[in-house]
């Protein structure tokens, strides 16, 4: 007979071993793993055993918890390795849009450098896709403009980018 599959608990430390995860993140997939092991264990069962069909929930809100106490858990965490990960080539837009899919938001601080650097940011991707030179031709321009803005640059720094504007309007250097 084959061993048992790990626990929720086990399950939960080996996905946060590979990566940081947000606490909805890696609820939406402890409950996916145990509504699937439910039903495995209900196709093995024989049909007149009755219904004992328990919702996993409060056990995987439990097992969080205990991450979350024993700091194997962090949204903070989770945050500053998206946005480490995602910032050299993602705009504050796609960036933010991200988290929210996680159920993570950033905070003042990680919003203010962001922000701040965008510019620096856009310039980057810009120029390791189009070697740094504006384009003469309209056409061209919007498509660049398209690139950067699927990017998730906000529309002024698009147009900043693409347009050769060297300047910040609140840049004090």
């Amino acid at each position: 007979m084959a061993h048992a599959p790990p626990s929720l608990k086990a399950r939960a430390l080996q996905w946060l071993a590979q990566r940081e995860h947000s606490r909805v993140e890696l609820r939406r997939k402890l409950l996916r793993l145990a509504r699937q092991r439910a039903a495995e264990q209900a196709a093995e069962q024989p049909a007149d055993e009755g219904d004992d069909e328990a919702d996993p929930a409060p056990a995987i809100d439990a097992v969080l918890d205990w991450l979350v106490v024993n700091r194997y858990l962090s949204d903070a965490r989770f945050v500053e390795s998206r946005v480490n990960a995602r910032g050299a080539r993602y705009g504050n837009l796609r960036i933010r849009q991200e988290l929210s899919q996680h159920g993570a938001s950033l905070d003042a601080a990680t919003a203010e450098r962001l922000k701040e650097s965008e510019l620096t940011r856009a310039r980057a991707v810009w120029a390791r896709k189009y070697g740094g030179a504006p384009a003469p031709m309209a056409a061209e321009r919007a498509r660049q403009m398209r690139f950067l803005a699927g990017r998730g640059f906000s529309a002024d720094i698009v147009r900043r980018v693409v347009r050769g504007g060297d300047s910040e309007p609140d840049e004090s250097n």
